[in-house]
């Protein structure tokens, strides 16, 4: 038996995705299961114990046409795989497209009115409801298939080799690591860098041996010395210094992740560690950390949740900006007891 899922982004989704893998795999365990993703995200997956191989979907290079003959062998790639099964969990126009292209004999989607996706899929499995988180959301496919759900899995097995490698690139055996997530696709979900701040400098004077990774990509590193220079002697700024799969087993390592609505939160989620979700104009009961949304943060505006990515109140970003440094470091306090 052969299979197919499609779920080529975000981070967060990718990451809340991995469930139906596992569920796939335990199930079938003769199947050959392929996952279709973004090339960025590919690392996370590749070498999986439950994945055949990973199929890259280029998207950049794939908008200019003069890579258009890469895409048609892919298509042709895929279609030459004679897929028994395909799940299409991202929804999309393009995502249902290249399901319906792979001419699999069963294509199975989430039935949302996005784009017109829906129209691609022999069966499509409708959202519960508004609030249907999207673990649960993506999961509700399996028992159209027979596969019946349950939490009886490792989410992300730990790759040892990169664990070694973090543990001596960056000492971390020294104290108790807490992490720091600043940056976020959205601004207005990020809660303000000097609010991160303050709240290192609280943390440092509570507990003497913290220690404070501060995460994100490369477009986050101005972010990553504002909360530097909050305990220089007591943290490392790993904005842009870590690969992917670094930082995961980062977070495995940390004792606490305190983060921003984004992509490591879903990470740490999945690896069942202690976090402190900060959430604005998202609904946590969607695309909140899975298990963990007692962990939520959040002021209770007539405006928010609003789901938009520009803050449309005069006062800019208020939902974030307002939720005080204190607030999340008694939430800190709390869980660290």
């Amino acid at each position: 038996m052969k299979i197919l899922i499609l779920k080529p982004s975000s981070l967060g989704d990718v990451i809340q995705a991995v469930p139906v893998l596992r569920l796939l795999k335990q199930h079938f365990p003769k199947a050959e299961i392929f996952w279709w993703v973004d090339s960025g995200l590919a690392p996370l997956l590749q070498g999986d114990p439950d994945l055949t191989d990973v199929v890259r979907f280029e998207r950049r290079r794939w908008t200019r046409p003069a890579h258009w003959p890469e895409m048609i062998r892919s298509v042709r790639w895929l279609r030459a795989q004679q897929f028994d099964l395909v799940i299409d969990l991202q929804c999309l126009a393009r995502s249902g497209t290249f399901a319906w292209l792979t001419r699999g004999k069963l294509l199975v989607g989430l039935d949302e009115a996005r784009e017109g996706a829906r129209g691609f899929y022999d069966v499509a499995v409708p959202r519960k409801s508004f609030h249907t988180h999207a673990v649960d959301w993506y999961l509700s496919v399996l028992p159209a298939l027979g596969v019946p759900v349950h939490q009886n899995f490792v989410w992300l097995p730990e790759r040892t080799e990169i664990s070694a490698a973090v543990k001596s690139k960056w000492k971390t055996d020294a104290g108790k690591w807490i992490a720091l997530q600043p940056g976020a696709r959205w601004n207005n979900k990020r809660w303000p860098a000097t609010h991160f701040a303050e709240l290192i400098r609280q943390l440092a004077q509570q507990y003497p041996d913290a220690r404070f990774a501060i995460l994100g990509g490369k477009d986050d590193q101005a972010l990553g010395e504002t909360l530097l220079r909050a305990a220089p002697n007591r943290s490392l700024n790993l904005c842009g210094a870590t690969s992917l799969l670094e930082m995961v087993e980062w977070l495995r390592l940390c004792d606490l992740l305190i983060t921003n609505d984004t992509g490591p939160m879903h990470v740490a989620a999945a690896l069942g560690k202690p976090l402190i979700g900060l959430f604005g104009p998202t609904e946590p009961r969607r695309t909140g950390p899975y298990g963990q949304l007692d962990n939520i943060l959040r002021l209770d505006l007539p405006c928010s949740p609003c789901l938009k990515s520009v803050c449309r109140i005069p006062e800019t970003d208020k939902c974030l900006h307002a939720l005080q440094p204190s607030l999340v470091f008694e939430r800190v306090q709390k869980i660290i007891s």
